[in-house]
């Protein structure tokens, strides 16, 4: 049976969640990212613990009942897992997939945090229903433990203090720091967000960090590459339609990212399909150009607000934009460094030594301007000797310097492909972790690209685009006529040859690298979203871990 009591609403402040005072006793960081960032992940613990309550409500009958309850006088919402009536006693209940925790005399009693979440409930009880409770009761699945929790005048006073101590962190604008239990990180579906690991790594150098963000995501990234395609939902799937085609429809569980080329479409049902269910949706022209994704962010608004606050500092953004242009110069200079091992390459050589003086230069840069003087003489040695890199190819694959739009050779079209593969992954690691993408620290604000993405994707520009392009040239894998086609001087990637190149990165994406900082290996679509986390942890008080993933 289900119930809902409401005390009368007399205050402008909103009432706590019960779930959300749980979390401030497990952690009080784990409470802020939820309660005031808005952060939430689903992991399979939270799907358990889910199917653990519907499992409850099919097996018992109408003695048990759960209540949704408010107290304004109390600041306390929720709803009881369930309640029972004993002797004229009503006794709520709070169900636990775990162990109880043991004392040290080796009996059973609830861990702290479930202790505050049952008699919250109870104190909840008393207030919305003007009734007394004795006790509240814990069941612990995992060892079939049920455990009783009194209620005293010590338990009531312990909740509202706990609740006072909660609404002072959900004022506050700063994140509580990761917390000194290392064991409860192990058990927290926010590890991905809060990254504890790499926040001690941060503040202790010595610290041996055990990895707990994600290993990978395995969902594909669908790529609609045919003109005239129309993407579209039935029931929980994807549908794509192509011309003259059979309809293929893909799981969404099973999609990451919807790419759509050239004029392919997208149903508004499709749209809102893809936001319920986290799928990135983005935009690339028939040219190979990224036009923009669709922005489905939601929650606190307070994260942006740092960035900005952080971004708007111009000693911020000259310091993540050295430590930026260090860690593509960087990995410019050991991928050349790659092609001399047991050559005589004169020109290389002369490059390589020419870059690492060049290098010396960042931390000296007093500005942003003259960091991009000295980014501009970076890639100028770079690109003037790629072609070096570049072994027995058809002159038609042979590369004299960069240019961008048009691109004027194939290499150039290749590079610029995959610049554009590279931006859109970045955009979409950007739009998950829920930072402005308009709001850089090194770039200018330009047609599409959002600045912040831009400053991002120099970070993966030589491991992602550069060594995949170099590597499947070398191995003969492109067809001078059928994988490009050529308009007067410019020169573009044919339909095969986007099929080809996407193939080749989505491919490179899967592969692992291990994180010369972190000391942990995880794909490098991992790497994209770990990296802007990384990113905003260097306005969040634990900075030190952004842009060192440097080419070996």
């Amino acid at each position: 049976m289900n119930a809902t009591a409401t005390l009368p609403q007399t205050t402008l402040s909103p009432t706590l969640k019960v779930s959300a005072l749980h979390a401030f006793a497990y952690c009080p960081r784990l409470f802020y990212l939820e309660e005031v960032e808005a952060l939430y992940t689903q992991d399979a613990a939270v799907f358990a613990g889910r199917t653990l309550h519907e499992d409850i409500d099919e097996q018992e009958t109408g003695e048990w009942e759960d209540l949704f309850l408010e107290s304004v006088e109390l600041g306390l919402r929720g709803r009881v897992d369930a309640l029972r009536k004993r002797d004229g006693q009503i006794i709520p209940y709070e169900h636990k997939r775990g162990r109880a925790h043991r004392d040290e005399h080796k009996q059973p009693q609830a861990w702290e945090s479930d202790r505050l979440q049952i008699l919250a409930y109870a104190c909840l009880l008393e207030s919305a229903l003007g009734v007394t409770i004795v006790e509240g009761r814990v069941r612990y699945h995992s060892d079939n433990v049920l455990v009783h929790v009194p209620l005293d005048d010590k338990g009531r006073a312990w909740v509202r203090e706990k609740i006072a101590a909660a609404r002072k962190i959900q004022s506050s604008t700063c994140r509580p720091p990761v917390t000194e239990n290392e064991r409860l990180c192990t058990r927290c579906s926010l590890v991905p967000v809060c990254l504890p690991e790499e926040a001690r790594l941060a503040n202790d150098r010595s610290w041996q960090p055990v990895r707990l963000f994600p290993e990978d995501d395995t969902r594909q990234v669908v790529h609609v590459l045919e003109p005239g395609t129309r993407v579209g939902r039935t029931g929980e799937q994807i549908k794509i339609v192509r011309r003259n085609e059979k309809p293929e429809v893909i799981p969404a569980r099973q999609v990451g990212q919807v790419v759509l080329h050239s004029f392919s479409q997208i149903s508004t049902q499709a749209l809102h399909f893809c936001s319920d269910q986290e799928i990135g949706v983005h935009l690339v022209s028939g040219g190979g150009r990224y036009l923009g994704s669709f922005d489905t962010r939601q929650g606190s608004i307070q994260r942006r607000i740092r960035q900005y606050e952080a971004l708007v500092q111009p000693e911020v953004c000259l310091e993540l934009a050295r430590q930026l242009v260090l860690c593509r110069g960087r990995s410019q200079r050991k991928f050349l460094m790659r092609a001399v091992r047991g050559r005589d390459v004169p020109e290389l050589a002369k490059a390589i030594a020419q870059m690492k003086a060049v290098l010396k230069q960042v931390g000296k840069a007093g500005s942003i301007a003259s960091l991009l003087g000295i980014e501009g003489n970076l890639a100028r040695l770079y690109f003037d000797v790629l072609d070096r890199l570049l072994k027995d190819v058809p002159d038609e694959l042979r590369f004299s310097h960069r240019n961008r739009r048009p691109p004027k050779d194939r290499v150039n079209a290749m590079l610029s492909f995959g610049y554009a593969m590279l931006l859109k992954d970045v955009m979409n690691a950007v739009l998950a972790v829920g930072l402005e993408p308009a709001l850089g620290f090194y770039h200018q604000p330009r047609t599409q690209a959002p600045p912040l993405a831009l400053d991002l994707m120099e970070i993966f520009r030589v491991p992602l685009v550069d060594m995949i392009v170099v590597s499947s040239i070398n191995r003969g894998m492109w067809d001078v006529s059928t994988d490009f086609v050529i308009r007067g001087q410019q020169v573009w990637l044919s339909n095969l040859g986007r099929r080809k190149f996407v193939k080749l990165y989505e491919e490179r994406k899967a592969e692992s690298w291990k994180h010369p900082t972190l000391d942990y290996s995880l794909t490098y679509r991992r790497l994209l979203e770990l990296e802007v986390r990384l990113l905003e942890k260097e306005w969040m008080g634990e900075a030190g871990l952004f842009g060192r993933l440097v080419v070996r």
